[in-house]
């Protein structure tokens, strides 16, 4: 059953908003910028499908719910990671490799 691999779709899909919202926008002005609150928007409505799907197998009897667990575990991970990667690299301080 490989019903739980369809989350994968939503790791890719995940980071995409934000990233084409962060090229277009300039991070000069200090108000509140409309598409980049729509990419955090639109982010954060792809990682909350990413946790219902498995959810919704499970209560549609499609896949086990230790699977459900399972895969609710490798989300938490996953969407860790992502974030942690763009608090890392996703400011503009500056910040290359090269300094090490």
């Amino acid at each position: 059953q490989y019903w739980p691999l369809f989350v994968l779709f939503f790791y890719i899909l995940s980071p995409i908003p934000y990233c084409i919202a962060r090229r277009l926008v300039d991070d000069t002005d200090a108000t509140s910028n409309a598409c980049k609150e729509l990419a955090i928007f639109l982010t954060t409505g792809i990682v909350v499908s990413a946790f219902g799907l498995p959810i919704v197998f499970a209560r549609a009897e499609l896949i086990y719910w230790g699977a459900c667990a399972l895969v609710l575990t490798g989300n938490t991970v996953i969407f860790a990671t992502i974030l942690g990667f763009f608090l890392v690299f996703g400011s503009n301080d500056d910040f290359s490799w090269q300094q090490w």
